[in-house]
């Protein structure tokens, strides 16, 4: 009888054990939710946090960058940068370039203008567009000189915007002129009779495809062409003319406009730069306002942001999806 009252007894508190087990079981996994989901808050209110002050920083320090700069008491020169190549929506556009040209021509405290260039050229009509601006802003203030420095390199389209400064500066091993025209591409012609491939493409005009790589050339069509670049160099020509006068030993020297470049210090004896120097040089010696302050259209905090994050996440994606690059082995 006793044995069988303690097998109730047992079985009962085995039971209270098990129940104790699991209420503390769900008490520990209600905490352990509770910490998480306490977390996730932080962690949100934080990222909100730190939106809200980065995107604070990107409207105001334009607007603090200007009121340093018109807190400046003495004059200055303008320093303008053309980086890289000269091409629509890129750092070197015509439109930045101008902008920053137009606010610096404005300024009443700037004393002369640097374009500091280092570009192997780009878009003729960007070039072009900022030649024209040059130009036209010298005359509206002819008191403010503006002088193009060329650092590494100053080719092609760079040149051509150059050549609208009043004086040019270079470095004795810098790399001037590409005073020309290039178009090019590839011809698969060959390559698509090997495979088999036929190409089929249907116009409404007698020459829509000329430029299609995968069509035979036409002489009719390669002359046009060829005529489309000699008249783009014609105005190149013009211009650098127009703009260097009579310092060009273009007539003594003829190659000058066949698209070669030179060092600086092969470029002062032919006419293509005045002196040189670097731009701290130019601002002391030659504007007499060693102060330099960058005139330059800037990437917004905002946008720099946007564009490391998209790199970041493109990176990490990449690596997610198994295509790690190449490597080292």
């Amino acid at each position: 009888m006793a044995d069988e009252w303690k097998a109730p007894a047992k079985a009962s508190a085995e039971n209270g054990d098990e129940k104790s087990w699991k209420l503390l079981e769900k008490t520990l996994l209600a905490g352990v939710q509770e910490q998480r989901r306490s977390r996730r808050w932080g962690i949100f209110f934080k990222l909100l946090t730190f939106v809200y002050l980065f995107i604070a920083l990107a409207l105001f320090s334009p607007l603090m960058d200007m009121e340093k700069v018109a807190a400046r008491s003495g004059n200055y020169t303008a320093l303008i940068d053309v980086n890289g190549m000269i091409a629509d929506k890129e750092p070197a556009s015509a439109d930045n370039i101008v902008g920053s040209l137009r606010a610096a021509f404005d300024d009443e405290k700037v004393k002369g203008v640097i374009l500091r260039i280092n570009s192997p050229g780009g878009s003729p009509v960007q070039s072009g567009y900022v030649y024209d601006e040059i130009r036209r802003l010298r005359g509206l203030h002819p008191d403010t000189k503006l002088y193009a420095v060329i650092s590494d390199l100053g080719a092609s389209g760079a040149y051509y915007i150059a050549s609208a400064a009043d004086q040019i500066y270079a470095d004795k091993a810098s790399l001037v002129g590409s005073i020309g025209v290039t178009a090019a591409g590839y011809g698969f012609v060959g390559t698509m009779e090997k495979l088999g491939v036929e190409r089929r493409t249907y116009n409404s005009g007698e020459h829509k495809s000329f430029l299609d790589p995968f069509q035979p050339q036409k002489p009719e069509e390669t002359a046009f062409w060829q005529g489309v670049l000699d008249t783009t160099h014609k105005q190149f020509i013009n211009s650098v003319k127009q703009g260097r006068g009579e310092r060009l030993k273009d007539k003594e020297h003829p190659e000058l406009f066949s698209g070669l470049v030179w060092s600086g210090e092969q470029a002062l004896p032919l006419g293509l730069i005045d002196g040189l120097g670097n731009a701290s040089y130019v601002a002391r010696d030659v504007i007499g306002e060693k102060e330099l302050v960058d005139f330059t259209v800037q990437e917004s905090p905002f946008d720099r942001f946007s564009k490391k994050l998209g790199a970041s996440v493109a990176e990490h994606l990449a690596l997610w999806m198994g295509f790690n690059g190449p490597s080292l082995r």
